[in-house]
């Protein structure tokens, strides 16, 4: 149930039958002010809308708005007497009884009373789409996981959801491992360990490509800095000509802007220096850098003859497309990730034509020295949909989807959920697919950071390259296994746990470690990646809420019962005992308002949130509440109730997440 939903609807009809509220066209927003209380001497949620309201209706006091407000509001059967507080503050506190009558009816539903969608839609989300021509790396884990917890989420508020993979499985990833095939590679040895082998032949020619993308930088780069530098003593002098305090501030943010473009120019070409440098210390690999001084255009043409049905290279296409993956299946498999269809580029790229002559046809794509491009208003550079040399690009891939999921599934939205870098390439996608007749399909980029190593810089290998997700995964389960199945804590377990016990629990906690850390965080921020803190028994940890589980499941087999054995609460109890209890019981009611955030925001970390809030509660109840020693059969089955429910909570919730739980630990 979503509590503020339902006070809202009575805060609506008591504005509503206000005389003085008729002129307003939007009394739902300020219906709809209602927020949870960080402090209970302020009742459970408190209504907002008498200071806003009191300025739209002719700037009366608030505060005698808000009893105009509570006269009129109808929610004895929910709530004690209501109170006003400060200029207007409406404070609600729940009746014990209602909360008790809730508790029971949640006692006899699996759903835990959250409520399907009265208006249910058919939701594609495009999530995970890693490049299957190398491992995937820890890069991938952020669109993997929270296209994975949306997808459930919304699937169980009821809506239709469609999950797609959108493979990067075409294009000049392959050109790189057929060039590095035809030229490095040891057909024997790619046969007998394909999927690190080519790995090995991708890593070989990318850093090639590298190199001479990076040779033929410097003296750009070297220039760039000489004017950015010029740029800074200009704005200087500038500034130092500058009187006014107003123009002073302007003339100084010039002065830095320029200082910036002076550091980002030194630091790519940093960067390019050391991938030179990287190439000329290795005498095997410099040799080979001058033997392929031509790689980049070389890849290119073995891209191109592999889009036009080269015969060989459709051959090795084939050959290495199904190792490479079976490789990322068995990430998504150690994840416990799945997808309902798995439509790479390749699937699309026969319609790519078509789609170019439809943007021609419509008027929308045209010529630009040899390329064609869509034109948009508000963007500095056009849309390319077609290169010079025939190439189609991400954009065309991307809108031949668009059409295909039109035709095939008639959405109502898609989400794409993919770096923070793509913004400027969905907003373009979004503004073309407007004017080729997709302006009712809501399309949403949920966009999100980085995963930085602990000293708050991306994560990546000594090498320079990102870290891979099979062995983080690894690490991750090694190391709750050092936590969860220390010998000092598994000794304690009658009976006591096994290697195969241990090995399921330090499986789901390491996994669910990784997960919730990342979901634990709002989308859109960067966060550091740190193994010890995300397999730890304490704070916000899958582990803590895991272990919060597990302890639930403890007490009932304590009580030789089951959760699905709870099934009421003695009729005799009509108020709660302790605070705790109270305190607990609101916790379980609200997990629909997490929800319904997580979809309002497309942001998994409401679910944690409350995860985290409603095992911290439980935890406090735990250890003021003794439910087998309890001071009253009723009292007991109250508590045991309470029990019952925050372990079905915790763990449908930690499933929507895509996480597990165990028993014991």
């Amino acid at each position: 149930m979503h509590l503020p939903q339902l006070l809202s609807h009575r805060f609506l009809v008591a504005l509503d039958s206000l005389p003085n509220t008729q002129s307003i066209d939007d009394l739902q927003s300020y219906a709809s002010m209602i927020r949870s209380t960080n402090d209970p001497k302020f009742g459970d949620y408190q209504a907002n809308c008498a200071m806003p309201l009191s300025k739209q209706i002719g700037g009366g006091n608030p505060r005698d708005l808000a009893a105009q407000i509570v006269e009129k509001l109808a929610v004895d059967d929910l709530c004690e007497p209501v109170e006003i507080a400060g200029p207007g503050f409406i404070n609600l506190k729940l009746r014990d009884r209602f909360l008790l009558d809730k508790l029971r009816r949640m006692l006899g539903d699996e759903r835990c009373l959250i409520r399907k969608a009265t208006e249910t839609k058919k939701i594609i989300v495009d999530f995970s789409s890693p490049n299957v021509a190398k491992p995937m790396h820890v890069g991938h884990i952020r669109s993997t996981v929270i296209g994975d917890a949306l997808a459930r989420i919304l699937k169980f508020l009821g809506h239709e959801t469609i999950t797609d993979n959108h493979l990067g499985d075409w294009g000049t990833q392959f050109g790189i491992i057929i060039y590095g095939y035809k030229h490095f590679g040891d057909p024997d040895q790619v046969a007998k360990n394909p999927v690190p082998e080519l790995a090995k032949l991708y890593r070989l020619v990318n850093q090639l490509i590298e190199y001479q993308k990076a040779k033929k930088s410097i003296a750009k780069l070297k220039a760039a800095i000489e004017q950015a530098k010029s740029d800074v003593a200009s704005a200087c002098t500038a500034a130092d000509a500058v009187a006014a305090p107003k123009d002073a501030k302007k003339a100084k943010k010039r002065v830095e802007s320029a200082k910036g473009r002076v550091k980002a120019a030194e630091s790519q070409l940093t960067e390019a220096e050391e991938k030179i440098a990287a190439v000329d210390r290795d005498a095997e690999m410099s040799a080979k850098a001058k033997q392929h001084c031509d790689v980049d255009t070389a890849v290119l043409e073995e891209t191109v003859k592999l889009h036009q049905g080269d015969a060989q290279n459709l051959q090795l296409w084939e050959q290495f497309l199904p190792h490479c993956k079976d490789e990322i299946n068995r990430i998504y498999d150690a994840l416990n990730v799945t997808f309902d269809h798995t439509l790479g580029e390749s699937f699309y790229h026969p319609m790519l034509a078509g789609v170019v002559e439809d943007l021609e046809a419509r008027g929308l794509a045209r010529d630009s020295e040899g390329a064609v491009c869509v034109f948009l208003d508000g963007f500095d550079a056009p849309m390319i949909v077609r290169k010079k040399d025939g190439a189609f690009l991400y954009a065309t891939t991307d809108l031949a989807t668009l059409a295909y999921r039109r035709e095939q599934f008639s959405p109502d939205e898609i989400l794409y959920v993919v770096d923070s870098r793509q913004g400027e390439h969905f907003d373009k996608l979004f503004a073309v697919a407007k004017q080729i007749g997709m302006q009712d399909v809501k399309m949403v980029h949920v966009n999100f950071g980085t995963v930085l190593g602990e000293d708050g810089r991306p994560m990546k290998t000594r090498s320079g390259t990102l870290i891979g997700l099979e062995g983080l995964l690894q690490d991750a389960i090694a190391r709750a296994r050092e936590v969860v199945c220390d010998p000092d804590r598994i000794t304690k377990l009658d009976p006591p746990m096994n290697e195969t016990e241990q090995d399921e629990v330090a499986n789901v906690v390491g996994i669910g470690a990784i997960k919730y850390a990342d979901l634990s965080h709002h989308r859109t921020s960067d966060y550091r990646f740190s193994l010890d803190k995300m397999v730890a028994l304490e704070g916000n940890t899958s582990a803590y809420v895991q272990y919060s589980y597990a302890r639930t499941q403890g007490i009932l087999r304590r009580a030789e019962t089951s959760e699905e054995e709870v099934v009421s609460i003695a009729e005799s109890v009509d108020s709660f005992s302790h605070p705790a209890e109270r305190a607990l019981a609101i916790c379980l009611l609200r997990m629909e308002e997490s929800l319904a955030t997580v979809y309002q925001d497309y942001a998994p970390n409401a679910l944690v949130d409350y995860l985290y809030e409603t095992a911290k509660a439980y935890a406090v109840f735990n250890d003021n509440c003794h439910v087998l020693k309890a001071e009253s059969e009723a009292i007991a089955s109250l508590r045991l109730a309470l029990v019952a429910l925050t372990g079905r909570c915790l763990r449908l919730g930690l499933n929507l997440l895509g996480i597990n739980v165990v028993p014991r630990m």
